[in-house]
């Protein structure tokens, strides 16, 4: 007779088998009962709605929501498919949200359907579905699929949304503006629709993107074919909107629009920069000094746990993982050792600041330095592939109990270039500090390191301002997750400026 170890056996064989193409949704009915009631009760599997089933952790809380968000939008796919076939599509508000590159899980998603009910399916983690009842489909010509998600095109979507979706969303409505080639596709639907109030507020709309030829072939057009049209700007007036390269890749333009959005809050939260040092090497002095705090906070932030005395190994040379067996097997020391050896890297670059060379320029090749540094040994041990250094990642990522989900892999690859455009167009240090910290985690390029990485990224920004080298605390962990949360999520940078300009501050104070 099998024992209990070797039944769990197969039925993870049956869920492995389940999982080909990266799935973690399924159906009930895709297992047996016997499979299904196991891996339920052992955590390999949750329950999202009767008949539906998510790939779970067995060690993980059941508080933890990011098993389910990362799976949200497939089962979103899958959910809607089978239930309605290919007779549904998202909100035009969502699916500007989408073509805008804003992946932040919603609360609620509307579904439309002809065979909507006008009814509220409730989902884990206070999220939920709503399938809105509606008369007819939209032509195939207003519809595109991305990653199993049937949307509006953006020209469709322009189109149907509320006025208000420009002052809420003005992120997403400005890339999407910008994203467009030329007026004809919106123009189409603008005449054959007589939408002259709509075809107002588009044409404020791209010329407040910085698109007026498209604006202004809108009014032409919609002048000649008769229709009395007024120009409205649906944004608020008091939204910076800064340019956006037009044809750019959507998370580039996002990038370029967030940048612009929240500079001057940063800048209002700042203390003014010191401006380089006089004396470098005091400067390098009380960077080396810092090392073991910096170090500590920074590690412990991450969930490892480490100590004063293993940091003073580390940097001492006592860490010998030929030797000692704790340090070829502890995670921790291997941490530790990788953030010493990584350290010494970004503290040769910040010389080089200090000294004036240009800091986004420098750290732009440097950054990858610094992260094959902070992981080698790790490879060393055995515990990560050697391919783990080879770049950044090649999968997707999520953030532990965050709605945030950082931005598709083939998005990263254009997304990295611009994060460092951006860095050295900027010419405020502190900006550079806290956008370069922020954007560096929101695009999340590497599988792992990428809080440690964004932090060695602001200090050495920092150092172009003259700033001293910050350390973000541990105790106040929860406050700079949520700030980071509330700029990702809530596109509101605030109070991670306040947050770092306060650190930044105590550190000039003990400077002084």
């Amino acid at each position: 007779m099998a024992t209990p170890n070797e039944k769990l056996a197969t039925s993870l064989a049956q869920l492995e088998a389940l999982h080909q193409g990266g799935r973690r949704i399924f159906r009930s009915r895709e297992l047996t009962r016997v499979h299904r009631e196991r891996l339920l009760r052992n955590g390999f599997l949750r329950e999202v709605m009767k008949g539906w089933l998510l790939s779970s952790n067995p060690g993980s809380d059941p508080g933890d929501t990011t098993p389910w968000f990362a799976s949200f939008w497939e089962f979103c796919a899958s959910y809607c498919a089978e239930r309605f076939g290919e007779r549904w599509h998202l909100s035009p508000e969502q699916s500007l949200l989408l073509h805008g590159e804003n992946s932040v899980i919603p609360p609620q998603v509307i579904i439309y359907t002809p065979r909507g009910a006008n009814n509220t399916v409730e989902l884990l983690f206070g999220t939920s579905f709503y399938d809105l009842r509606q008369k007819d489909m939209l032509p195939s010509d207003d519809l595109t699929e991305h990653e199993g998600l049937r949307l509006f095109t953006p020209e469709a979507a322009l189109i149907k949304v509320p006025e208000a979706f420009f002052v809420r969303s003005p992120v997403e409505a400005q890339v999407v503006l910008s994203a467009v080639r030329d007026a004809s596709d919106v123009l189409g639907r603008l005449l054959d629709g007589g939408h002259s109030a709509i075809a107002g507020r588009l044409a404020g709309a791209f010329r407040r993107a910085g698109r007026p030829e498209i604006a202004d072939e809108i009014l032409r057009a919609m002048k000649a074919a008769g229709y009395d049209v007024r120009e409205s700007d649906p944004f608020a007036q008091d939204r910076s909107l800064g340019a956006t390269d037009h044809g750019a890749a959507p998370i580039v333009g996002r990038m370029q629009a967030m940048w612009e959005m929240f500079r001057t809050p940063v800048i209002e939260a700042f203390p003014r920069s010191p401006g380089l040092p006089t004396n470098r090497t005091a400067y390098l002095r009380a960077v080396d000094d810092i090392y073991q705090s910096d170090a500590y906070h920074s590690l412990s932030i991450e969930g490892y746990r480490v100590t004063p005395d293993l940091i003073e190994r580390v940097r001492s040379g006592g860490w010998d993982p030929e030797h000692l067996e704790r340090d070829r097997d502890s995670r921790d020391a291997l941490a530790a050792r990788g953030y010493w050896q990584a350290f010494q890297l970004v503290k040769i670059a910040v010389a080089e600041i200090v000294a004036g060379a240009g800091a986004a320029g420098l750290v732009r090749t440097a950054h990858r330095d610094w992260y094959r540094e902070l992981f080698q040994p790790c490879v060393t041990a055995g515990l990560i592939t050697p391919s783990a250094l080879a770049g950044y990642r090649n999968d997707a990522v999520y953030l532990r109990g965050s709605r945030h989900v950082p931005p598709r892999k083939e998005a990263v690859r254009d997304a990295m270039p611009a994060l460092f455009d951006l860095l050295e167009r900027e010419p405020e240090p502190s900006v550079r500090a806290v956008l370069g910290h922020w954007m560096f985690g929101y695009i999340h390029p590497y599988p792992d390191g990428n809080g440690r990485m964004a932090r060695f990224l602001m200090n050495a920004m920092l150092a172009s301002g003259g700033y001293p080298w910050t350390v973000i605390r541990v105790e106040d962990r929860k406050t700079y997750l949520a700030a980071l949360e509330s700029a990702s999520t809530g596109q509101d940078i605030a109070p991670f400026a306040r947050f770092i300009a306060e650190r930044v501050a105590w550190s000039l104070e003990r400077a002084a």
